[in-house]
């Protein structure tokens, strides 16, 4: 391992302390805005109390919801409404996206959300169950800057406000960059500026370690955990991509780029935050015993299966299923499982674990194979496609496993295996020869996204290339076809929508999350059908003539929400192999 940067931060917060507990400022008044805790904000308070200052600190990372947390009993309040900011650089809903998940913090009201102007303040208008009523503004800390790649964002930065009663002690009102923005932009800078080869890849594998101080901070909405320990895994991950995307002379957003594995690897600390960027080689040895589970009970059954399961405990199934096995082999050589199973009827493709933090696929695929081949149907299986990110994902789970951990998204390249369109195609080599073995027509390719809020808290808050994605919607499917397939796919969605409406809970489901969705990012871009969302475009990629792609929010859950998950893939599986069979071209 070869290690490129290794700091220690002040922190920011003790820093705080220790300027404003001096004599000057004894009767000041005092409010800053960082990236830390409530837990942490409040003994900084207390502290400075004791030193004559009355010191309100807030979080600079969606500060009105964490007004609503820590200033408000959401539980008596029967009437909200909010004039959120609207700023030139920034998305017209961006503050109100940064506002979720406060529609479903309310229980006895619907917050109304109005469009304002540019000042970065939200300003509140509250009732309450005993007819009090309150107005007051949450200011919204942020910065105007010119990012990695030249564009012009909006982002949450630190702020202080202080006035103080001694003459000559001037009063504040600025921007303070604290440890978080400072550790994010050591990283960028380092990618930037570093000799890298000429050639892709770049690296093996590139650590990012942060130990950050701080904890989570849980909202009323069971699957929203505000973290700003995944805002950061986040931010470093896909701003190294953009990085090495310029580099590259590559396109925004081609995910052919092939840098090698990022890994930001974001812990909790009781210290000053750390940073330390190393390159390393490979070792699936050790990568694979720091992310072995000891208590993964090997025998469970798939249908009640409540995480992820293990590598050993995909292949072992794949094997049981019998038919015709073939591999393929990824860059860190591990081994892409297909098989075919012939039988009646036409034949399809079932797929999961393409971007491999998307987890309830790989189970739903193994679970609808288990069907297929007890009716005797022809299909064929590769239940993890990507191994190499699958691996990652287990090794960064056992330190954050509610988070979404995007870098083991991708291959072990840095590239999306879908999109692979040059020797060497390593794990590619599977789905090709799959359809080639199969002949089958439609491909189901089984997928996840996140089941809590995704943002970037660092660059524009709104993740860039991925707006679409940053609060969940419910379970849809996106349908590609190549040109003069249209009618039988439009087909092939009415049953597989059909279908859908019989999964218990799902409907409901759905009907939730939309509208929690159109509440903070309007009206969602899609067609709807008998319930289910969907998309359905004209494509000349290379692969099956058909491709149903699944969609459930499933990053971050577990229990029983992945058992509903995976059950739902089941489901759209066995819906949509049924209704090919008249469909298909013989």
């Amino acid at each position: 391992m070869t290690t490129l940067l290794q700091l220690t931060f002040p922190r920011t917060l003790a820093e705080w302390v220790t300027r404003f507990s001096t004599p000057e400022w004894r009767g000041a008044t005092l409010e800053g805005w960082l990236f830390e805790d409530a837990t942490a904000r409040r003994a900084a308070e207390a502290h400075l109390q004791r030193a004559g200052v009355r010191a309100t600190l807030r979080s600079a990372y969606k500060p009105l919801v964490h007004f609503f947390l820590e200033e408000v009993d959401c539980a008596q309040v029967t009437s909200a409404v909010i004039t959120y900011p609207v700023h030139a650089d920034a998305p017209a809903r961006r503050f109100v996206l940064e506002a979720y998940p406060l529609a479903a913090m309310l229980p006895l009201c619907t917050p109304v959300f109005v469009a304002g102007n540019g000042e970065l303040h939200y300003k509140i208008a509250l009732t309450f169950d005993d007819g009090r009523m309150q107005e007051t503004t949450v200011f919204a800390p942020n910065r105007v800057h010119v990012d990695h790649i030249g564009a012009t964002l909006l982002s949450p930065t630190g702020w202080l406000r202080a006035t103080s009663p001694v003459a000559g002690v001037p009063q504040l009102d600025t921007a303070e960059q604290t440890d978080y923005e400072q550790l994010f932009q050591q990283v960028l800078q380092l990618a930037q500026l570093h000799p890298w080869p000429a050639q892709e890849p770049y690296f093996d594998r590139l650590d990012i370690r942060v130990d950050l101080p701080g904890g989570e901070q849980p909202t009323p909405l069971t699957t929203e955990v505000i973290s700003r320990h995944e805002g950061l895994h986040e931010d470093l991950y896909f701003s190294l991509m953009e990085v090495f995307q310029k580099r590259s002379g590559r396109a925004e957003g081609d995910r052919r780029l092939q840098p090698g594995q990022i890994v930001p690897d974001v812990r909790f600390t009781m210290g000053a935050p750390r940073l330390r960027v190393s390159l390393g080689s490979f070792d699936n040895t050790a990568q694979d015993a720091r992310g072995a589970t000891p208590a993964e009970p090997f025998g469970e059954p798939l249908d009640t299966i409540g995480h992820p399961p293990a590598p050993a405990k995909i292949a072992s199934l794949m094997h049981e299923l019998g038919g015709e096995l073939f591999t393929a082999t990824t860059r860190q050589g591990r081994t892409v499982l297909g098989l075919n199973q012939t039988g009646r009827g036409v034949p399809v493709l079932v797929s999961g674990g393409q971007h491999a933090n998307e987890t309830s696929g790989v189970v739903g695929a193994l679970r609808a194979a288990q069907h297929l081949k007890k009716v005797r149907s022809a299909f064929a299986l590769i239940a993890l496609e990507n191994p190499d990110g699958y691996a990652l994902h287990r090794e960064l789970r056992v330190q954050h496993p509610g988070h979404m951990h995007h870098a083991a998204r991708y291959s072990a390249l840095g590239d999306d295996i879908e999109y692979r369109d040059g020797a060497p195609l390593f794990e590619r080599t599977a789905r090709e020869r799959a359809l080639a073995l199969s002949g089958a027509q439609l491909h189901i390719n089984l997928h996840g996204y996140p089941a809590h809020e995704w943002t970037r808290p660092l660059t524009g808050y709104v993740p860039r290339g991925f707006e679409l994605w940053t609060i969940p919607k419910g379970f849809f499917l996106i349908l590609r076809h190549q040109p003069g397939w249209a009618t039988e796919c439009r087909a092939l969605l009415e049953a597989v929508c059909l279908a859908l409406l019989k999964v218990p809970g799902l409907p409901e489901y759905n009907a939730r999350q939309m509208a929690l969705y159109r509440q903070h990012a309007g009206e969602l871009p899609f067609e709807i059908l008998h319930g289910t969302a969907f998309t359905q475009t004209e494509t000349t990629r290379p692969g099956a003539p058909v491709t149903l792609i699944t969609e459930f929010p499933d990053e971050t859950v577990e229990g029983d929400a992945f058992r509903f998950a995976h059950t739902v893939q089941m489901q759209t599986v066995l819906a949509a192999a049924a209704a090919w069979q008249p469909l298909a071209r013989r």
